[in-house]
C-alpha cells in the first residue's frame, strides 16, 4: 500500500484519468472528491461491499433452476 501525505485542496493523481482531491479536513473527518470518467465506479467501502454481497445472493437476469 502507498502511503501519501495530502493537505486541504491539494491532490493525487492515478493513471491520467483519476483525480483524488482533498476539500476538507475537520476533526476526524476528511471530506475527498473524485473525478474519473464515468465508466469507472467509485464507491465507498461500505458501499461496495454491500453491492458485491446483494450481487452473490441473487441469480443474474435470465437464469432458472432445473428441478426435474
Amino acid at each position: 500500500m502507498l502511503v501519501l501525505s495530502r493537505k486541504q485542496t491539494q491532490s493525487i493523481k492515478i493513471g491520467d484519468d483519476i483525480e483524488i482531491c482533498i476539500l476538507e479536513v475537520r476533526g476526524g473527518v476528511v471530506k475527498i472528491g473524485v473525478t474519473a470518467p464515468a465508466e469507472v465506479a467509485v464507491h465507498r467501502n461500505e458501499v461496495y461491499e454491500r453491492i458485491q454481497r446483494s450481487s452473490e445472493t441473487q441469480e443474474p437476469v435470465g437464469s432458472y433452476t432445473y428441478s426435474g
